[in-house]
């Protein structure tokens, strides 16, 4: 439910907020990063809440401060009046990917975690496909009656998401475990710091899909509406229904060989996205970006679920809500960044934002191996094999 009402908002956000207000693109990519650079305290503030009273609770809360965000959203006109939503959101997403990876990293069995990993990713990925066909039909419809119909969808499914959360377990450490040393413990921890600035560079691309991407093809290129939300419809599609397949087959190899793969796939995808302001007809350009997006895709595919299960595994149990808040951080960070950065590149032509990505993904690659050789989680194969 969660994963449907954002595969509808997120192909389109930018756009939304480019139709709905008189606002410029940089003026949105500013608001959206304030919001996300003011909710970075929030997933840290929540990591001991976490540990002490479990994850449940804290989880529906994040819920309820998204429902909300997305319901304000359809009476914004002014830049601080996006931040704030914005923020509501930005603090909500970042609280419930901490509680996420602490639930089911406690219900997987070791050398089942990249499986479950994938497959809760692959759920979350085809309620985003069924949410991008959704988008497809409002960027085509191009009224702000249809973009306030996706806001209107969003929140609602954020209030159904917390109704399903009442069935699933609040898993808190077992009494006796040693928690001794809280954040102090946590930011001693070199080898995980490690793995957090690997994981900055993962999330860096994982925000391109919401940001550079849709803005590129329809506003640079100036292509049909439609491929945006093919773009962020195959994408959703090949996770949801290649993910597990491709965990599958990646069973018994080193988990940092592939996170080293998966940004080269990464980088393969922005160098297709930059080739296709080359081509002349229409037709054959929205082709490059499908293909450009298929080999992002696969980046995806590849280090999602690899990147989750080293960083829950490296946790210890007693502060394991600490340490994910500490790498969702990261990913907070990037989409506080992203928004301002990739809008700004963009306005700068297409070479000045896919080869920063490119250099990103070798960053991305270079620091995968640094981790393979220092965190015992990333040197171990995948599925415990």
């Amino acid at each position: 439910m969660d994963s449907l009402g954002t595969g509808v908002f997120v192909p389109v956000s930018m756009l939304y907020f480019l139709a709905a207000t008189s606002l410029t693109l940089v003026q949105i990519g500013a608001a959206l990063t304030t919001a996300g650079l003011l909710a970075l305290p929030a997933g840290p503030l929540v990591g001991g809440l976490v540990d002490r009273y479990g994850a449940k609770p804290v989880l529906q809360a994040a819920n309820l401060a998204q429902a909300l965000g997305f319901a304000g959203y359809l009476v914004v006109g002014q830049t601080w009046q996006i931040a704030i939503c914005a923020w509501l959101n930005s603090a909500g997403r970042a609280v419930f990917f901490s509680c996420y990876g602490v639930t089911v990293t406690a219900l997987a069995a070791p050398g089942q975690r990249e499986r479950w990993f994938g497959l809760l990713g692959s759920v979350r990925n085809l309620g985003y496909a069924l949410g991008g066909l959704l988008s497809a039909v409002a960027v085509t419809i191009g009224t702000h009656g249809a973009y306030a119909a996706i806001v209107v969808v969003n929140a609602l499914s954020y209030v159904a998401a917390f109704v399903l959360m009442r069935a699933v377990p609040n898993v808190r450490p077992e009494a006796g475990q040693d928690a001794a040393g809280g954040w102090g413990r946590v930011l001693r921890d070199r080898r995980y710091l490690s793995l957090v600035a690997h994981q900055l560079c993962f999330a860096i691309s994982l925000f391109v899909l919401n940001i550079a991407i849709p803005v590129y093809a329809v506003d640079v290129l100036k292509l049909p509406g439609w491929t945006a939300g093919a773009v962020f419809t195959l994408n959703t599609l090949m996770v949801g229904f290649g993910q597990g397949i491709v965990v599958g087959w990646l069973g018994g190899r080193i988990r940092s060989r592939v996170l080293v793969a998966g940004h080269a796939c990464f980088a393969v995808g922005y160098l297709l996205f930059l080739a296709a302001v080359r081509v002349p007809a229409p037709a054959l350009a929205v082709g490059v970006v499908l293909l450009g997006a298929g080999s992002y895709t696969f980046g995806e595919i590849l280090g999602g679920p690899i990147t989750s299960t080293v960083a829950a595994e490296s946790a210890p149990d007693a502060l394991r809500g600490r340490y994910l808040a500490l790498n969702q951080l990261a990913v907070t960070v990037a989409g506080a960044v992203a928004p301002a950065a990739l809008s700004g590149l963009l306005s700068n032509g297409p070479a000045s934002v896919w080869l920063p990505l490119v250099g990103v993904s070798v960053l991305g690659a270079a620091l995968a191996t640094t981790i393979g050789k220092v965190v015992p989680a990333a040197q171990s194969r995948i599925g415990g094999v």
